[in-house]
């Protein structure tokens, strides 16, 4: 039987168990968005706690594309060393290190989630439409050269991200972001080819998984996090996100990352509750036939353990859980009879009662180095 424990393997990246840490945006890089100590001892002390994937935040790819200021950034080869040591530290610790891409369109030039307003001084932003999101500013429609634009920039800093050393890649395409602002019928009033019906508001985001797929290596995998629906009488749906997983697999799309809400905030009814989000994730895979990650508080091992076990969905990405302990993998393995399972350095054997086995030595014979 599948469980939380078994190893998954997405093109030529093998993940060591079904437990991912999702990305968590810091709002603590620098002006430049290059990474700072906080995130490498965030990501590494989650790393070190036992996930077979960790997800380093939404990482703008244009300086326009940010949240805040102080959003991550890899739009510049500068920034490259950076994500590099992030990258390295993660692997050291035993875990896949990922990275999410994305652009925040009509989102951006906020301050930070702990404050309230826009940031001073910001940037203009910009969308597929003039709406504006709640309190935020209305944007300014994107011209034709602009949306073209935006694939080669995803590109582009996506060969950054494999340059680094991460070994998976997920575009963002939800919680009210850009590429979610041009699928959304709710934030994308567009007569073109970029807007209108499912075609139109489905293309950019298509041809973003075309350019990213065609900039990295055949066996890496690439992800794409969606907003399975809006929570907003017409707007974008389950239903919807099906086909579109259907389309974006056979372009290179090998998990469909399934979350749901945030492109209109003051209208969205959203039935939060344990494992909320799980049914629009079940529904992507069997609809669609591909691999899917489930969120949206999964808490409890043997709750994960279930999601999987049951075939609702491939693996399941935590957030708020690894926040409080970022041990959760290991205690989870213990929690469900799984010590065997425990996937730490050797380092901090003794935390679990073992002693360090050979097997954990490298393929020279000689002891791991330190962390």
């Amino acid at each position: 039987m599948t469980d939380l424990f078994t190893p998954i393997t997405l093109r030529g990246v093998t993940l060591a168990n079904r437990i991912g840490v999702s990305p968590m945006c810091q709002y603590c890089a620098g002006e430049d968005g290059k990474p700072t100590d906080w995130h490498l001892a965030h990501l590494l002390q989650r790393a070190i706690g036992g996930a077979g994937m960790v997800m380093v935040e939404a990482t703008a790819v244009t300086p326009e594309g940010r949240i805040t200021p102080g959003d991550l950034g890899l739009w510049e080869d500068g920034q490259i060393a950076g994500h590099a040591r992030l990258a390295a530290a993660m692997s050291h610790a035993g875990t896949v290190p990922a990275i999410q891409l994305g652009h925040a369109g009509r989102k951006g030039s906020r301050l930070p989630a702990w404050f309230d307003g826009a940031a001073e001084p910001g940037w203009e932003i910009a969308s597929a439409s003039d709406i504006p999101m709640g309190r935020f500013a209305a944007p300014r429609p994107m011209t034709e050269a602009q949306i073209e634009a935006i694939p080669a920039a995803f590109a582009a800093t996506a060969r950054r991200a494999v340059q680094a050393g991460y070994r998976l890649i997920e575009l963002h395409g939800a919680h009210g972001y850009l590429l979610h602002q041009f699928l959304s019928p709710l934030s994308n009033r567009r007569t073109d080819r970029w807007g209108g019906d499912f075609e139109g508001r489905t293309r950019l985001t298509l041809e973003v998984v075309r350019a990213v797929r065609a900039a990295v290596p055949e066996t890496m995998p690439l992800g794409l996090r969606v907003s399975h629906t809006d929570w907003v009488e017409g707007g974008w749906t389950t239903e919807q996100t099906v086909e579109l997983a259907r389309r974006a697999a056979p372009l290179g799309v090998d998990l469909f990352d399934i979350s749901s809400g945030g492109v209109d905030p003051d209208r969205q009814r959203i039935p939060i509750g344990p494992g909320y989000q799980v049914p629009g994730a079940e529904a992507v895979r069997h609809g669609a036939g591909v691999a899917v990650a489930a969120v949206g508080l999964i808490t409890e091992p043997q709750q994960a353990q279930d999601i999987v076990a049951e075939g609702r969905a491939d693996l399941v990405l935590l957030a708020r859980a690894v926040l409080r302990d970022p041990y959760w993998p290991a205690r989870a393995a213990v929690a469900l009879g799984r010590v065997d399972a425990v996937r730490t350095p050797p380092q901090y054997d003794r935390g679990w009662n073992r002693i360090a086995p050979m097997a954990m030595r490298t393929e020279t014979g000689a002891p791991m180095p330190p962390l």
